[in-house]
């Protein structure tokens, strides 16, 4: 057995893994290919009406955080000795709370609506808005829930409790505000920062969203696909910052609400997508799912778009080297060869 024979050997299995890969390339991308398959016309009212309960749910949930957001806070005990630490200007808000829907909910919003028009699917676009509301509301939830248990107060307290600097207290010590009651309300609800955590619900739901989209862990090393993903991270993290410049939270009121909203974002997100460095990060379970049911039904997705077959045809050739082994080359429609 010469050399030439163990060279010969080594060339063809090289030659049969490239072939594998590329057929698992072919796959991955074929399956991606089928996501027009599946528009709001076509199947919009069976996969909402599969998350009706989802939906209610939702509901209730924007009513119990309108309760808590009316309900008045515990108003804790807060002594002469204690104001040291609560006489900060009394400032409006650098970022304006009628503002943080608009960048936490409606621009990721915004930025599904532009994916769907770009892959025609459905599921993306329902499971991306459903699982931003339920990280949005379940995090206004719990960060309320938690300022009207808890009660602290801002740094700018005493300017709300004494507007005309002249403080008074009881006999056991306590405050005796002359304030505005909305003022007075509003000083017992400093922890956790609702802003940090809106801000981090919102945005860093549409952090991984966009890790799965752009596949930021391909392995291929591409930086500038990270940068991207940061930025909506960054944004957050500026208006958490802005609420302890203002003087409306402690630093700890920031990185606890930071922390919960960042949290309640990925949880929120896996429930519909799969974690962003996974193969099929790019889509959600349910559209893998429908794939699967056409497979076991004996329907063939791809028959039905046949334009779409033959793009991911073209985007798919075999180059033979020099040496004899094959070498398949990816072309991306979009960004050209990979």
């Amino acid at each position: 057995m010469g050399l030439g024979s163990i060279f010969s050997f080594q060339r063809l299995r090289g030659i049969f893994q490239n072939q594998e890969q590329g057929e698992q390339q072919q796959g991955r991308r074929m399956r991606e290919v089928d996501l027009g398959a599946h528009t709001i016309k076509s199947h919009g009212g069976r996969v909402a009406k599969n998350h009706k309960y989802d939906w209610l749910i939702l509901v209730v949930l924007g009513v119990m955080e309108v309760i808590l957001f009316i309900i008045h806070p515990f108003y804790r005990f807060v002594g002469k000795d204690m104001m040291e630490d609560l006489r900060y200007p009394f400032k409006d808000n650098t970022v304006p709370t009628w503002s943080v829907p608009l960048y936490a909910v409606l621009l990721p919003i915004v930025v599904f609506i532009c994916f769907y028009y770009r892959r025609r699917c459905v599921y993306d676009l329902h499971n991306a808005i459903l699982g931003l509301l339920f990280s949005v509301l379940v995090t206004g939830v719990l960060t309320d829930a938690i300022k009207a248990a808890v009660g602290r107060p801002r740094p700018d307290f005493f300017w709300r409790c004494f507007p005309d600097g002249k403080d008074l207290y009881d006999r056991l010590g306590d405050v005796i505000c002359n304030g505005k009651a909305s003022d007075i309300k509003e000083g017992h609800k400093s922890f956790p920062s609702g802003h940090a955590s809106w801000s981090f619900a919102g945005l860093g739901f549409l952090s991984l969203y966009l890790s799965g989209k752009i596949r930021v862990f391909d392995r291929e090393g591409h930086v500038a696909k990270l940068c991207i993903v940061i930025l909506p991270l960054l944004a957050a993290s500026l208006v958490a910052i802005s609420r302890v410049n203002d003087y409306w939270h402690h630093w700890q009121d920031v990185f606890a609400g930071s922390l919960l909203g960042l949290v309640v974002a990925t949880f929120c997100y896996r429930q519909f997508f799969p974690a962003p460095y996974h193969d099929e990060g790019w889509g959600p379970y349910a559209y893998f799912r429908a794939l699967e049911e056409q497979s076991r039904s004996g329907a063939d997705p791809n028959a039905v778009h046949g334009s779409n077959v033959q793009a991911m045809e073209a985007q798919h050739q075999q180059v033979v080297r020099p040496n004899g082994e094959l070498q398949f080359t990816s072309l991306d429609l979009e960004s050209g060869p990979r």
